[in-house]
């Protein structure tokens, strides 16, 4: 196989995986074409910005890598070679200085990603990068590449083609995982897609979810103890939900909770409602008098009060709450019961997809020359914080300079 700048290149999948791999052509003199499904490109990219654009971690390198459990030995090379600095260089070359957040996490100055995206395929277009919209894969034979189109189903043919599909979270933003079926028609491996980085259900009082769903519980440490009876621990906070948990905290761990659910469900962890006081500590603040103060102006006082005090009151017997020794025990050691996990759809991210096995080095399919797969649809996950953008992306380049290489 030979490629040269006139040669018919396809990107299909138009979210940061497929527009780096577009960016990275373009530069070469390539015009490659981007087709998508949805009338626009970019759509989870926007999403993800709602809250702030997250686009990588300021962690040590090392520690970085390691947040991509068991895929971190096949993405090393990817993240070397496009690192948390590099993605901070690309947002700058489009017009856009980063800042590190107190947390670590890497934001436009900003935060907005609509302007960001803008820029981006503005650049795009610019280079001879060319798009398809409303262009949905629907079969793949031989070197035909058939796409239901506005126009009815038009077939393509193509030099070379990087997949970039996606996961199957959020499937209104076009990530539905339908392309599952195309590839294993292919003989290709493909682990199941699950949720990644989602809520978990918990039972609440009808009274708590209506006055609380919403709240953010800040200031707590989550613990548990892993399929391998290893135990994690991390301050952080969560979000009370209609359903459950939710939030930065859980995600973290959401891969390890979800191992332990599939293992045996539910689930109990637990929560330090107050990780900057000890045991001894509370309960000595408990067992002051507040003479005729009620316990709820008592407790408020000593900053026990809103989603705090009602969880209390959610696992404890109203004469219990008298008892300081119980209640600091609940405060320090809150019993969280996960029942389950939420579906796919209302997850952040997917886990599962095609396994590294099926691609070389460069992320080419083995066993079909030419034809290369990024992002999402690949079987790993990372927890939120920018680990994932800055992987699919990565993941765009490497593909693309693996393109470039069949020349």
């Amino acid at each position: 196989m030979c490629l040269t700048v006139s040669s018919e290149i396809a990107i299909i999948g138009a979210g940061p995986a497929g527009l780096m791999a577009a960016q990275v052509l373009s530069d070469a003199g390539y015009a490659p074409t981007v087709f998508d499904a949805k009338p626009s490109a970019g759509r989870k990219f926007l999403q993800a910005g709602r809250g702030g654009l997250n686009l990588t971690h300021a962690e040590e390198f090392s520690l970085f890598v390691s947040r991509y459990f068991e895929a971190q030995a096949f993405l090393k090379a990817t993240l070397e070679a496009f690192t948390p600095t590099d993605i901070r260089s690309w947002a700058q070359n489009l017009g856009f200085e980063t800042y590190i957040g107190s947390s670590g996490k890497v934001y436009p100055v900003d935060k907005k990603a609509a302007p960001l995206l803008r820029a981006w395929l503005r650049r795009l277009k610019e280079n001879s990068t060319q798009f398809k919209m409303k262009h949905r894969l629907v079969n793949w034979s031989k070197d035909i590449w058939q796409f239901q189109t506005p126009d009815g189903l038009k077939n393509y043919s193509f030099d070379a083609v990087i997949l970039a599909f996606g996961g199957a979270s959020w499937p209104h933003l076009g990530a539905t995982g339908y392309w599952t079926t195309i590839l294993k028609n292919k003989g290709l491996q493909i682990s199941p897609l699950k949720p990644a980085n989602m809520g978990f259900n918990v039972t609440y009082s009808k009274l708590f979810k209506e006055k609380f769903a919403g709240t953010p519980l800040k200031n707590v440490e989550l613990s548990f103890r892993d399929v391998n009876g290893k135990i994690h621990s991390k301050l952080g906070e969560l979000l009370v939900s209609e359903y459950g948990v939710e939030g930065s905290l859980i995600y973290t761990y959401s891969k390890l909770l979800r191992e332990k659910i599939e293992q045996h469900s539910p689930i109990t962890v637990h929560l330090d409602l107050f990780p900057h006081r000890s045991q001894n500590k509370l309960e000595q603040q408990l067992s002051a008098p507040h003479g005729k103060q009620s316990l709820s102006a008592f407790w408020k006082r000593l900053g026990l009060s809103g989603v705090k005090a009602s969880l209390l009151r959610e696992v404890l017997a109203k004469e219990s709450l008298n008892e300081p020794e119980l209640v600091a025990q609940r405060l320090k050691n809150f019993p969280l019961c996960l029942e389950s996990y939420r579906p796919i759809k209302e997850a952040i991210s997917t886990a599962g997809g095609l396994k590294f096995e099926n691609l070389d080095e460069n992320l080419m399919l083995k066993e079909f020359p030419g034809v290369f797969c990024v992002g999402e649809m690949l079987d790993w996950e990372a927890p939120t914080g920018g680990y994932l953008l800055t992987a699919v992306m990565g993941q765009g380049k490497q593909a693309a300079q693996g393109l470039l290489k069949l020349k």
